[in-house]
């Protein structure tokens, strides 16, 4: 077998590029996996929560009730591309509503209401990397 350098390559730049801990690649029976060393992920990491500080800062400032991200992924505001938003702000939601989907490692997590509210403040974007126990809606 024939090792493609130029996909291995094209992987460990989407690592950089999307902040990927790791990455893995499968076609028929090739399988690539790559990833960063400790180090690079603990930096990563440390790099991705002080952009996160620099958004919960501006959003402290914003009383309400915070729903936040059950665990680390890439949040989406509407159930497929070009479809409605779950929530838009000023809409009124229930306890246990989905206000944005969360995925992580291919598996949609629905992210509920923890209120019944207003929707005051949504702080992240369609697609938008986001950590355990960021703020993502602000209900009034």
């Amino acid at each position: 077998m024939k090792i493609d350098k130029k996909l291995i390559k094209e992987l460990v730049d989407n690592l950089k590029e999307f902040g990927l801990s790791e990455l893995e690649y499968q076609d028929g029976d090739i399988k690539i996996k790559v990833s960063k060393a400790n180090k690079m992920i603990e930096a990563s990491k440390t790099a991705v929560v002080s952009q996160n500080k620099a958004v919960l800062k501006n959003s402290e400032d914003i009383d309400g009730i915070r729903i936040k991200s059950p665990i680390i992924g890439t949040a989406y505001l509407a159930p497929e591309p070009g479809a409605k938003s779950f929530v838009k702000i000023g809409d009124k939601i229930k306890k246990g509503q989905t206000v944005m989907i969360v995925e992580a490692m291919k598996t949609m997590n629905h992210v509920p209401s923890t209120n019944d509210g207003e929707v005051k403040k949504i702080l992240v974007e369609d697609g938008q990397a986001v950590e355990f126990g960021q703020t993502l809606v602000i209900l009034k």
